[in-house]
């Protein structure tokens, strides 16, 4: 029993990260872009963020900002998570500004999926042992 757990579990693992792959891949290939866009030196990037962070204008704005600081001109809005942009390689330059605080590269806007999944994690164990705790208080009276 314990092994089939273990192989439902992998094939599980497996085909999330196939579902990743082609989300990426579809990604990659949504926008075609002609030769007169990709003549020059220009470097592309897509920024994601959580739970549709950008379908508040507030926040799009507040990205856009800080992308135009290292030269990141928008070139589309795929959807309210993910936004691609464009730069010429000159902008490079405006890299040296940013310190060790800002990444011109960051792909991830807000926290990280990975921050909020510790949380999670975090706060169950909280509730778990809270339980634990009341368990042996009630069972010790």
């Amino acid at each position: 029993m314990n092994s089939q757990y273990g192989s439902y579990m992998t094939n599980v693992a497996m085909q999330a990260a196939l579902a990743a792959q082609r989300a990426m891949f579809k990604e990659e290939e949504m926008t075609h872009y002609g030769d007169d866009a990709l003549s020059g030196d220009w470097e592309f990037k897509i920024v994601r963020a959580s739970a549709g962070k950008f379908r508040d204008r507030e926040e799009f704005e507040n990205l856009l900002e800080q992308e135009k600081e290292f030269g990141w001109v928008l070139l589309e809005k795929l959807d309210n998570s993910r936004v691609r942009f464009k730069r010429h390689i000159k902008e490079r330059s405006r890299d040296r500004m940013a310190g060790v605080e800002r990444d011109p590269y960051r792909s991830i806007y807000g926290s990280s999926s990975t921050r909020r999944a510790v949380l999670i994690s975090i706060g169950i164990g909280l509730v778990v042992i809270t339980f634990i705790v009341l368990g042996a208080i009630i069972f010790s009276i």
